[in-house]
């Protein structure tokens, strides 16, 4: 049988028409695709932070004073973490490292000293997630006790170290969230909330992998007619712990204020009569562990 001829003619294949599959490049601490860099206009690379109002779906919500907000979580996941790593949290409050952890693909250790909001924060996770991926420890985070807590919480999901840090403490005596005298906010003076600070700064070290990051939030206060300014020594005593400091971020206050409008004209009127500034904003710090 003769064979059929086509009289179609194969075009030759140009250079520019073959489309090149970039290689995935990361980095050690990240998902970030470092080839499409450009396609990450989302997170955030500047030292200024304004975030118009917070966060209040995906299981968040702001009926704890002084929890801080979800998008600062979101920033640091997707910048410091990668898919399944673990956060630690030493200060988890109303559980905002959490939840962003589960809506982020990520697991999380938090310790909260209060037994009661330790347990009506669990509430906001399944039976399930609380056993794979969220573990919260009732303990004082200063203490060797919490941290033998956290090493067992560690070992049982798989890992020695966690890779993110995360500490938001009580700004000093500004807010006082329980009678505890272990509570932070219940300190004598602000050189034992410092020195109480620097153990739980230390803690978060040794149990933080090498090469990776903490995050500390933190605002600043006024007493006796002067600035106290907490983020710097809490930053200060980071680095007394081992810590390199990598960046300061502004963050705006605005969206995470309750009530704050009844008492506006009086604070204004307080910071003209005193001769100070009302703040406006607090401190996303970074440090690394090298």
């Amino acid at each position: 049988m003769a064979k059929l001829r086509s009289n179609t003619k194969l075009k030759p294949v140009k250079k520019a028409d073959l489309q090149v599959v970039k290689p995935v490049k990361t980095t050690k601490y990240s998902d970030i695709n470092l080839n499409e860099w450009k396609n990450y206009d989302h997170i955030k690379t500047d030292t200024l932070w304004e975030f118009p109002a917070r966060l209040k779906e995906g299981g968040h919500s702001n009926e704890y004073h002084g929890n801080y907000i979800p998008q600062i979580a979101q920033q640091l996941y997707e910048r410091f973490t990668k898919r399944n790593d673990i956060v630690l949290d030493m200060f988890f409050g109303s559980g905002t490292s959490g939840i962003e952890a589960i809506n982020m693909n990520r697991r999380c250790i938090g310790v909260e000293l209060k037994e009661d909001l330790a347990e009506s924060v669990s509430e906001k996770f399944t039976p399930k997630q609380l056993v794979t991926d969220v573990n919260i420890i009732c303990a004082d985070s200063t203490t060797e006790l919490a941290k033998e807590k956290i090493k067992a919480r560690l070992d049982i999901m798989g890992e020695e170290k966690a890779q993110l840090l995360i500490l938001h403490p009580p700004y000093d005596d500004i807010i006082k969230f329980s009678d505890k005298k272990e509570d932070l906010s219940n300190c004598a003076t602000t050189e034992e909330f410092y020195d109480l600070f620097e153990r739980v700064a230390k803690n978060g070290y040794d149990l933080l992998e090498k090469g990776r990051f903490a995050a500390l939030i933190i605002g600043d206060k006024y007493a006796n007619s002067q600035l106290i300014p907490l983020g710097f020594e809490c930053m200060r005593r980071m680095n007394n712990v081992g810590f390199i400091t990598k960046s300061i971020i502004v963050k705006d206050m605005q969206g995470n204020e309750r009530a704050k409008g009844k008492t506006a004209n009086l604070w204004r009127y307080r910071a003209l009569a005193g001769g100070f500034y009302i703040f406006k904003h607090e401190y996303v710090m970074l440090f690394q562990k090298v």
